[in-house]
């Protein structure tokens, strides 16, 4: 019978689900509150339709008129019509109110378990201070997040760049970016006397460069590197993803103490499974736990500063605490982008594969928001920018992006063709690039179009100048008067180009 009246309910729910919000407000809810607890119980799944199709098209204006019908529920005689209300009531936006109704029946009754649990979701989300003062008939999971959602909401955490890392003993960095950037990480680690002085190079695989502090530094001089994408402190590697393993390394003493050291405000963390999936229940495990060694580690989904991810790590799995910097700081200049819009990384991974004459010029024919020329510029040795594409909405956004990187360079953008923009025959020294791959917009030639522009790279490089492309075509045509110089297979976000660099003939 009760499977029967679940089903049931679920029905209902489906059909009102489709309503528009004044049909049910209207009609169903009056017919609701008007009917006997006989004609109630057997339309709770209106109470479940409510919440949902409020929160898609209700009015604010009915926003405490909807709320006020819902806490009078949480004193229906029917169980599953106080369980419907409970969730609803989060969903509509609830207030201070709310969380007082749901709390008073936590105070004046002893619900059964199952309804306690509907108790502590609603809380889980609408949850203040008065919560916490009845932290004894609520779950720890429940005030976990009752925590954290105060601490982000009164006083958001910030990541400190410039705090000095005390180094412990076999404290790791993983730097993670697009497969077959590798050895361009490493390439400009030990270029710099600074990061070379401070980090050392151990070992590359694909996507993951590891290096290992050699002295104290600051997440700063690990930014100060433009190549890779992310970074992460090592906390272990583990045999399979056990909740108790991974909360034992997140709150081991020399990770609480960098925590505490690199993070302005509350702790706040979200637990991520790359390429695991969402693990809704182990992340919940990892977190309860986590909570219970350590209640200054707040688990948090929203907008956490932190991030402890489990990566596979050859047979076994990595667990490491990854900055969450948004935007990134390396990439600041990046006020606007353009679709399909080049990954900075790669743009500073080509920048530094085209090489610094110290007085380059360089052309983008494809330059969309201008990263590639930015990221050369901010190399140094350049005497000019050049920029064109054939939509104007890109040649501003570039134009913007390039004034607020406060490069000090004669740069120039140009509305248009390549093939028709205005540069003269060997008047450029590099040519660094990432043209349109056919993938979101298809390109009718794409054969034709990437022969035209190795065509016009040749004619308008100077002898020795370099042209550094992602090349979408699986296979290479010789152009004269290039050689190619170097090519490096590299992931593009789903699919793989490579990356070449070819050398204009001296005559």
């Amino acid at each position: 019978m009760k499977t029967a009246r679940t089903n049931a309910a679920k029905d209902l729910y489906k059909q009102l689900r489709c309503l528009t919000w004044e049909q049910l407000w209207m009609k169903h809810v009056q017919a609701f509150t008007q009917g006997d607890q006989t004609f109630r119980s057997q339309n709770a799944g209106l109470v479940r339709a409510v919440g949902v199709v409020f929160s898609e098209s209700g009015p604010n204006s009915q926003k405490n008129d909807v709320a006020t019908w819902l806490r009078s529920l949480l004193q229906d005689s029917d169980e599953k019509i106080r369980r419907y209300a409970m969730a609803a009531l989060p969903k509509i936006g609830a207030e201070a109110a709310d969380e007082e109704a749901l709390l008073e029946v936590l105070r004046k009754a002893n619900p059964p378990e199952r309804e306690k649990k509907y108790l502590a979701r609603a809380l889980d989300k609408i949850g203040g201070k008065a919560t916490l003062e009845v932290v004894g008939g609520l779950p720890g999971q429940t005030v976990l997040k009752v925590k954290a959602s105060l601490a982000r909401e009164e006083a958001p955490s910030e990541i400190r760049l410039d705090e000095s890392v005390d180094v412990f003993s076999g404290l790791q960095i993983h730097l993670r970016g697009r497969r077959g950037l590798e050895r361009f990480v490493r390439q400009e680690l030990e270029a710099s006397p600074q990061a070379r002085r401070l980090f050392e190079f151990r070992n590359s695989r694909p996507g993951l460069v590891e290096i290992a502090p050699q002295s104290d530094f600051r997440l700063s001089d690990l930014l100060s590197l433009r190549c890779f994408g992310t970074l992460a402190f090592v906390l272990g590697t583990i045999s399979k993803t056990d909740a108790a393993e991974i909360a034992a390394l997140l709150t081991v003493l020399p990770v609480r103490a960098l925590l505490k050291r690199l993070t302005q405000g509350a702790i706040r963390y979200r637990l991520e499974f790359p390429s695991l999936g969402h693990q809704r229940g182990l992340v919940r495990d990892i977190a309860n736990r986590a909570y219970a060694l350590c209640p200054d580690l707040l688990n948090d989904a929203r907008s956490a500063p932190w991030a402890v991810e489990i990566h596979p790590y050859g047979s076994q799995f990595s667990v490491e605490l990854r900055p969450r910097f948004s935007p990134d700081p390396r990439f600041s200049y990046r006020r606007l982008d353009v679709p399909a819009a080049s990954h900075p990384p790669l743009a500073a991974s080509m920048a530094r594969l085209a090489g610094n004459s110290g007085s380059d010029v360089v052309w983008d024919p494809f330059c969309g928001s201008g990263v590639e020329l930015i990221e050369r510029g901010l190399l140094g040795g350049v005497r000019k920018l050049l920029g064109s594409d054939r939509s104007g909405e890109a040649i501003d956004i570039a134009k913007a992006n390039f004034a607020a990187s406060s490069l000090r360079v004669e740069a120039d953008f140009m509305h248009g063709d390549f093939r028709s923009a205005r540069v003269s025959s060997s008047s450029i020294t590099q040519i660094i690039s990432n043209p349109p791959m056919g993938r979101r917009v298809p390109i009718p030639n794409l054969e034709g179009l990437i022969s035209d522009f190795l065509y016009t790279a040749a004619k308008v490089l100077q002898p020795g100048g370099v042209l550094v492309f992602a090349n979408p075509l699986a296979t290479r045509s010789s152009t004269p008067g290039l050689k190619l110089d170097m090519t490096q297979r590299i992931d593009l976000g789903g699919f793989d180009v490579q990356l070449e660099r070819h050398i204009k003939h001296h005559r």
